[in-house]
Parts: structure tokens; C-alpha cells; sequence
């Protein structure tokens, strides 16, 4: 959806689309541990202490998700948005690879 949103230059919802894919996918991370976070700031807090702390994801993984859910409340709550077509691309490209990572994660799990 959010690659669908980019190509009707939809900047904001494209941003919002990224975040929410991310943010399930964190969640779906967080469940590895036997956890679920109850806000979009605990998913953070949480995948950084139980994630990226203990060497299970590379410290990167925790600022996409940071920089998604800043984008995210940028392109929503603020009276005006500077979400742009580049911070669009660079949101829909980070949550792609941080859902892909997840999924990598995951299935060495399974």
C-alpha cells in the first residue's frame, strides 16, 4: 500500500503506510520475546532493550523504527508537514527492509 501511495505522490499517507508496517512487524518481534508494547514510544523502548541491546538486531533496526514513528506523527499531527517525495521513498525503503529483517528474524526462529 505504501508503494501504491508514493505513486499518487500521497507523501504523508505513504509515511504513515511505512510506519504501520514497521511498527507490526516490531510487534511481531517483540512476541519472540514473550512482550507486546502498549505505544508506538514502548515499541522503541522495547525492541532497543530485549532487540537491539542483547546483539539480536543491529542498532540501525532501532533508528528506523524511531525515525518511521517520528515521520509518521510529523506527517499527521503537525499544522504543517514537511513530509516531502524524498522522506516518502526513504520512510516506504527503511520499512520495507525493517519488515524484511523482522521476517528473516523470525523464521530462524520457526
Amino acid at each position: 500500500m505504501a508503494r501504491h501511495l508514493l505513486e499518487r505522490e500521497e507523501w504523508d499517507d505513504a509515511v504513515s503506510r511505512a510506519y504501520y508496517a514497521a511498527y507490526h512487524a516490531g510487534q511481531a518481534a517483540l512476541v519472540t520475546e514473550g512482550q507486546r508494547a502498549e505505544t508506538p514510544r514502548g515499541l522503541i523502548t522495547l525492541f532497543g532493550l530485549l532487540l537491539v541491546r542483547t546483539g539480536k538486531f543491529e542498532k540501525r533496526w532501532g533508528k528506523f523504527l524511531a525515525n518511521l514513528k517520528d515521520d509518521r506523527e510529523t506527517s499527521h499531527y503537525e499544522a504543517l508537514s514537511w513530509i516531502d517525495e524524498v522522506t516518502a521513498r526513504r520512510a516506504v525503503k527503511e520499512a520495507e527492509a525493517f519488515v524484511e529483517a523482522v521476517c528473516r528474524y523470525v523464521a530462524k526462529l520457526a
